[in-house]
């Protein structure tokens, strides 16, 4: 790539502080919609809260260690992949949402409970599987709801994280 165009983006480390802002930003958007608008997450939205925070703690890092060559290319590919990881678990969701009533999954037992009774392995099939609850749009902006928000979000921040850090000038 031709050095003007790539001085022409903004430093990898203001992009991965950047990066790490948006994620707490909405790991704190997510916090204020379910302890002061009273939405209870399902636990496929803790699975992506997660997401979040490993996509946050991998733009963070990078920011703060901002390494040469080899490193930012690591940092992109770990960006990459926790990006993909949220867009599949946004994507589920996406699709439960969209299955006409009578194919919905049951509502299943909270988080919390599945931790303390089934092995880890069981509860991760079962988040994934899906229940009742991670179906319900509880809340819509421009016609998407949460879970497609956040696929978009988890797309964007992965793809943008992932060739900007892949280049090679600062």
């Amino acid at each position: 790539m031709p050095t003007q165009v790539i001085a022409a983006f903004p430093s990898r480390r203001l992009i991965n502080f950047l990066g790490f802002l948006i994620c707490a930003g909405l790991l704190g958007y997510g916090y204020f919609l379910q302890y002061y608008q009273g939405l209870e997450p399902c636990p496929l939205c803790i699975f992506q809260r997660l997401a979040f925070a490993a996509l946050g703690i991998v733009f963070l890092i990078a920011a703060v260690h901002n390494p040469r060559a080899w490193g930012a290319r690591l940092y992109a590919l770990l960006l990459l992949l926790a990006g993909a990881i949220g867009a599949a678990l946004a994507g589920r969701q996406v699709w439960l949402q969209g299955l006409p009533p009578d194919q919905v999954p049951e509502c299943g037992p909270g988080l919390n409970y599945m931790l303390d009774v089934f092995p880890l392995f069981e509860v991760i099939e079962t988040v994934l599987r899906g229940s009742g609850d991670c179906a319900e749009v509880d809340w819509t902006f421009l016609s998407l709801s949460i879970a497609g928000w956040t696929l978009i979000l988890f797309i964007a921040l992965g793809v943008i994280g992932f060739v900007r850090n892949m280049m090679l000038a600062k």
